[in-house]
């Protein structure tokens, strides 16, 4: 038994700080290594945002080759690389049949648990982590550093419902999560805390979010809600490439949101920083090429509106009507080249990210110059991180809370490799 009396690591107290999916496998991989780890997390129950992220459907990892998987990890492709090859999608897909959890492949390439649930999956798992022994500490939120116990260990404060508290601990694995869903635990109130101890944090910013755009009145209260698909959206990132994506997206009634628009947010979000706007540039016929829109819109159209005869020719009507009468004048929308031209390349701009709390997840954090190849604080011996707290980004699909947890193994095992050579 991994927790038996002559294990080396058997006196070991190790801290998990943060209960989510890169804390719970980073505490399994120390407690599958023989050490004794405490849990701590300032809400009632671990894993919340978790459990709310698959509400709608656990999207849990993505089936793609691993080439075009780690390219979704832009700039950090380099440093994400070595997490995946320490366990990739395909031995989180192995590791949850182990756990119980069969998965399949859907249609769009993501891959689900079978019932679509996050809850049984974390219930399974939280039921062996603590037949291994593993302890949780519950509405124990860190709130800084204290005294440790010997010049070896490290010491740590938490606000609990008794007081604080104070805890020494032979190693240390932060994963407290990135600034968005503060309401789920991840407020980023970890970051002064750690600028405390001279670490760098990169600043934390909104990804996988909406945006805002300047809608009229008349065009918020009508579509605001409704779906635009298929589109194509085009952006100019800060470098001067172009990127392209086509699905769909979600009119607010502050501007737009959705997959697609999120696929894009980190070129969206970086043009707004460098320019204080993005434009986008939205094609609402990405299955017609433009000769053919410039044929059917150019073609005589009688008696009929220029509406009806958009939706007759080539489909055009609702919400993508809307978005032409909103962003083209009266003069250019009927103007027949001039409309044809809007239809394959409608400008939107957009003025601001939506607030960071609101977003799916964020970037910045504490960058992996600051760590070593086992994620430990190279300024702090022993301390380790792991998860959204790193300055890393990726799309929903999957790719988040594979890169999560494969943090979360590499810093547990750095953190159980770090107990026995001392």
């Amino acid at each position: 038994m991994p927790n038996s009396s002559d294990h080396p690591t058997h006196h070991a107290r190790i801290a998990v700080i943060g209960g989510g999916p890169a804390g719970l496998m980073a505490a399994e991989a120390l407690a599958s290594g023989g050490a004794r780890v405490d849990v701590y997390d300032a809400m009632p129950s671990v894993g919340r945002k978790f459990l709310m992220a698959g509400k709608g459907g656990m999207n849990i990892t993505h089936s793609e080759p691993i080439e075009p998987f780690l390219g979704r990890y832009g700039k950090r492709r380099a440093d994400i690389a070595p997490l995946l090859d320490a366990f990739g999608p395909h031995a989180l897909r192995a590791w949850l049949d182990e756990l119980g959890v069969a998965t399949f492949v859907g249609s769009s390439g993501r891959v689900f648990p079978t019932d679509m649930k996050a809850a049984p999956m974390l219930r399974a798992w939280l039921h062996r982590l603590r037949e291994t022994g593993v302890q949780f500490h519950m509405r124990h939120k860190w709130i800084g550093w204290a005294e440790p116990a010997s010049s070896d260990t490290h010491g740590l404060r938490f606000a609990t419902p008794e007081g604080e508290r104070e805890v020494s601990a032979d190693a240390v694995v932060f994963a407290l999560g990135g600034g968005s869903w503060a309401r789920l635990g991840s407020d980023a109130a970890w970051v002064p805390l750690m600028q405390q101890r001279e670490i760098p944090v990169a600043p934390l910013l909104p990804a996988n979010c909406g945006f805002d755009a300047d809608w009229t009145e008349y065009f918020r209260e009508r579509y605001a809600g409704q779906p635009v698909k298929p589109v194509s959206i085009a952006v100019k990132s800060v470098d001067g490439t172009v990127q392209h994506r086509q699905g769909e997206f979600v009119v607010t009634s502050t501007g737009i949101e959705g997959s697609l628009v999120y696929a894009l947010s980190s070129v969206i979000r970086d043009r707004l920083l460098a320019n204080g706007e993005a434009t986008i540039t939205l094609d609402l016929a990405p299955g017609l090429s433009a000769q053919r829109v410039i044929d059917e819109v150019t073609r005589p159209r009688g008696s009929r509106s220029m509406s009806s005869h958009l939706h007759s020719r080539i489909g055009i009507t609702g919400v993508k009507l809307g978005l032409l009468h909103e962003c083209l004048s009266k003069e250019d929308f009927t103007d027949a080249a001039k409309l044809a031209q809007a239809i394959k390349s409608l400008p939107l701009r957009l003025t601001r990210a939506r607030p960071i709390d609101e977003a799916i997840s964020s970037a910045g954090g504490i960058p992996f110059e600051a760590l070593d190849d086992a994620l430990m604080i190279r300024q702090l011996p022993g301390v380790f991180c792991a998860g959204e707290m790193l300055d890393w980004e990726a799309p929903t699909g999957g790719y988040l809370l594979t890169a999560c947890f494969a943090s979360g193994l590499v810093a547990g095992r750095g953190a159980l490799a770090y107990i026995l050579q001392r």
